[in-house]
């Protein structure tokens, strides 16, 4: 599921960007991709198990958090950031998430863990670093406002991961996703009323793409189906095995953009991949077995 859902959310990389070269900006992107996820997710929910829609005033601060964090903020963020950083650098900060998680686990929740789980860390971190080509880029990357941008979208990757762990224990996958992608709609209408929305971009086309089919895309694609994926696999492993294993997806988004956007690697980039497979195979056989831990509240 993880493997599945980072393929799509690496296509979504180069089809996103194809969409704001068209003239969407970041906010606008965010809010319709998040408002079309809501509700292709009640459709299919209403269609299938309607009672799983039904909500209690004590998960709304879950769903509140899960929503902001995941659906809005991180796009939003990581939107801002290969703005102004490049695509590679954008993600190389974002996928600093998995170790965030992993000192949460470590320090916050007392969970014993392996020492080579930091060892695969810090290969897969290097990994990405060869892969954005850090040392190649120009001054540009070092632009304060994508730096805090980029690390923005860790620390809230971070919380969405922890906090969807919890999510999935109460209630079923789509209606999860649904209520989150829901609250990442609303907060969008208020940041960004539809109103002050430039429809006519729809009717154009990007590198010879429609621009609305390439927004079917992000809304299917890159939002329903991959993040159905991600809870889903919350549901069998724990959220720091979630996140590592998502650190695949610079790897695929390299590969989609070297195919598409003819965005070549270099053999230091290729070796950087490899070198990332590595730390997530190393670091997914450092967990260890116990018994589930007390609930500790994100804040």
């Amino acid at each position: 599921m993880v493997l599945a859902a980072g393929t799509l959310f690496a296509v979504n990389g180069t089809v996103s960007r194809l969409v704001l070269r068209a003239g969407f900006d970041e906010t606008q992107l965010t809010t319709v991709r998040a408002t079309g996820a809501f509700l292709g997710l009640m459709v299919i929910a209403l269609a299938t198990r309607p009672r799983t829609l039904a909500l209690t005033r004590r998960e709304l601060p879950v769903l509140v958090a899960y929503g902001l964090a995941g659906f809005f903020f991180t796009p939003l963020l990581y939107f801002v950031s290969i703005s102004r950083l490049g695509v590679g650098i954008g993600l190389l900060f974002e996928y600093t998430a998995p170790l965030l998680i992993a000192l949460w686990a470590r320090f916050v929740q007392r969970q014993e863990v392996r020492r080579r789980l930091w060892t695969g860390l810090v290969l897969s971190l290097l990994g990405l670093a060869a892969v954005a080509n850090v040392w190649g880029g120009g001054d540009r990357r070092l632009d304060p406002v994508g730096v805090a941008a980029g690390l923005g979208a860790a620390a809230l990757l971070a919380v969405y991961f922890l906090v969807g762990e919890k999510g999935v224990r109460r209630r079923d996958t789509v209606s999860l996703t649904g209520w989150a992608f829901g609250v990442a709609a609303l907060a969008g209408a208020v940041v960004r009323p539809w109103w002050n929305f430039s429809w006519s971009t729809l009717s154009e086309r990007s590198d010879g793409w429609p621009v609305w089919l390439l927004c079917c895309y992000v809304v299917i694609g890159g939002s329903i189906m991959s993040y159905l994926l991600i809870a889903g696999a919350l549901r069998h492993l724990p959220a720091t095995s979630v996140s590592i294993v998502a650190m695949i997806e610079p790897v695929i988004a390299s590969a989609v953009a070297w195919v598409v956007l003819r965005e070549h690697l270099s053999v230091v980039q290729i070796a950087g991949g490899a070198l990332i497979l590595a730390g997530v195979a190393l670091a997914e056989t450092a967990r260890t077995r116990q018994p589930d831990a007390p609930e500790v509240p994100v804040t």
